[in-house]
């Protein structure tokens, strides 16, 4: 496993790099991406790009954009960000997946993919581990074109530095990155304090057909391709619709169901303390953090709410059947 030093005396030796996100790309996938790309480019004056991910929302895509690989690009170096699972790459970044040359990431379950690794579970977000890297580098000053993205990294992961992953390294990596003079009042307005109409109907929905077990601290909220179509809603609009369960108060595990095609459900766990939810999502092969984690199931809804609520219980002593 690399240190930040190794892992930014690595990247001095590549060129000609291609930068892969996940599925589904979050905040932290794409800003850290987005932000790695303009690092090495304002920096090390590498040629670097990111591969296309063709589910970029309205939120992501302005910092993916510009960065995007042009057609008919070869790398010479893949490196991965955000990235804990081969199962997690879109279906154009497959072919790389034995190419792999650095693999940069955050989450606990890291399948340990990738020649080589620099992976700190104990970071808020992968951007955090990114800005870092470009630190270590020797900058003086993060450029602001690197700063943006990895603001926007940092504050998606950490919930705009609410969710108790956030740590005093999470609160000076983001107080540097706004030394630089980035506006980032434009992202948390679009990441934290705007919701699309048809947004506030999906949760309206969720909340509507919540059901609640374990003595009312586990709550299933679920997101059926029927809803999607009923309200008109777009992936901009479901964007981390796992955050809004655990605002439900006296619910201390949160398992939001989005069912992504038919009979096949996106399970997005968000827990306290009492609930460690990558355990729990390992039963069913996926992976993630303590408090945060995510696994995909098929079958119909009512068959995944029991398989969830029966992992639950295997891994939580004191879950309630009431």
């Amino acid at each position: 496993m690399l240190t930040v030093n190794q892992a930014a005396e690595l990247l001095r030796s590549f060129d000609n790099v291609l930068i892969l996100t996940h599925v589904r790309p979050d905040g932290d996938t794409i800003g850290s991406a987005a932000g790695l790309c303009a690092g090495l480019r304002s920096l090390l004056g590498k040629t670097a790009y990111l591969l296309p991910n063709p589910e970029l929302t309205e939120s992501t895509a302005p910092y993916a954009l510009p960065y995007h690989a042009p057609d008919g690009f070869t790398p010479e170096r893949v490196v991965s960000v955000d990235i804990a699972s081969l199962s997690l790459l879109p279906e154009n970044a497959r072919a790389y997946a034995g190419r792999i040359d650095l693999a940069i990431d955050h989450h606990p379950s890291f399948e340990g993919f990738g020649k080589e690794k620099c992976v700190r579970p104990e970071a808020a977000a992968c951007g955090e581990i990114v800005f870092d890297i470009l630190e270590s580098l020797g900058c003086t000053a993060i450029p602001a074109e690197a700063a943006l993205p990895l603001y926007v990294a940092i504050s998606t992961d950490t919930g705009c530095f609410a969710y108790n992953n956030t740590t005093a390294s999470t609160h000076a990596a983001a107080a540097a990155l706004m030394g630089t003079g980035i506006d980032v009042r434009g992202v948390n307005k679009v990441f934290f304090r705007t919701k699309t109409r048809k947004r506030l109907q999906l949760e309206a929905a969720m909340m509507d057909g919540c059901e609640f077990h374990d003595k009312g601290r586990t709550a299933l909220l679920s997101v059926p391709l029927s809803l999607m179509e009923r309200v008109g809603a777009s992936a901009y609009d479901a964007e981390d619709l796992s955050a809004f369960g655990p605002q439900i108060e006296g619910v201390d595990c949160a398992v939001t169901l989005r069912e992504l095609r038919p009979d096949v459900w996106k399970l997005s766990l968000r827990t306290g303390p009492r609930v460690n939810a990558t355990k729990v999502c390992a039963l069913f092969g996926g992976g993630g953090h303590a408090a945060a984690a995510g696994c995909t199931i098929e079958g119909t809804l009512s068959q995944i709410k029991e398989r969830i609520l029966s992992g639950i219980a295997q891994i939580v002593p004191d879950f309630s059947s009431n």
